[in-house]
């Protein structure tokens, strides 16, 4: 059975995650108090409704409890995201996602009942942030305080080897999940490590590890 979303708020970050959820199968019903948007938004669902997110009736009409996960993504006005997580959760959505865009902010989201909060805006710098200190990372997503996954240009001094000989987890503490190998596809191909396959200067390396650890391999390897 296909999940049921419901996206409100359909600025750059409400519309990207109706393009990503509708493109990965789910049932998405958008919303946002501009028509404009709304008409925006029917090029990914065919789901798109108009309606003020304060108003509780209006919110009422789109069934918030019938759906898998109902996403706040409303990001300057904070009174009306505040109002409209609290509106969700009274209404018996099993699971509400808010945007915040401080930490004040990300409180009361959480106060009012948000299951999970997210900024996107600080995320976005922070993995930015790490990118541009070591040219070598592609991306980063952070797992917990300090655990994160990591796409890594394969550093010079291991092209030639294999994983085997290299023995990552002992000597660098990372473990390589993945590999990103090229292939037809502009994002090459996604394979399961061996470690008996020797490593070329092309491959990335998806790894899971502490940051400090990831840190100081980069730095290690002129990264």
């Amino acid at each position: 059975m296909r999940k049921q979303a419901l996206v409100i708020g359909l600025g750059q970050f409400g519309m990207a995650l109706v393009e990503a959820l509708a493109a990965r199968k789910v049932d998405v019903l958008a919303a946002d108090r501009d028509p404009d948007l709304v008409q925006l938004a029917t090029r990914f669902t065919v789901e798109a409704v108009t309606f003020n997110a304060v108003d509780e009736v209006a919110l009422g009409r789109a069934a918030p409890a019938n759906r898998d996960l109902a996403i706040c993504a409303i990001g300057t006005d904070r009174e009306s995201s505040i109002i409209c997580t609290a509106l969700l959760r009274q209404l018996g959505a099993p699971r509400v996602i808010a945007r915040a865009t401080d930490p004040v902010h990300e409180r009361i989201l959480h106060l009012v009942g948000a299951h999970e909060v997210v900024n996107p805006d600080q995320d976005f710098g922070r993995r930015l942030a790490k990118r541009l200190l070591f040219s070598g990372m592609l991306d980063a997503v952070p797992l917990g305080d300090d655990l994160s996954i990591v796409e890594l240009r394969t550093p010079r001094s291991f092209v030639g080897k294999t994983l085997m000989e290299l023995a990552l987890p002992k000597r660098h503490g990372i473990t390589v999940a993945a590999i990103r190998r090229p292939g037809t596809d502009r994002n090459g191909v996604l394979e399961p490590p061996r470690v008996d396959r020797p490593l070329s200067e092309e491959d990335v390396l998806v790894i899971v590890a502490p940051e400090t650890a990831i840190e100081r391999l980069a730095e290690r390897n002129g990264q």
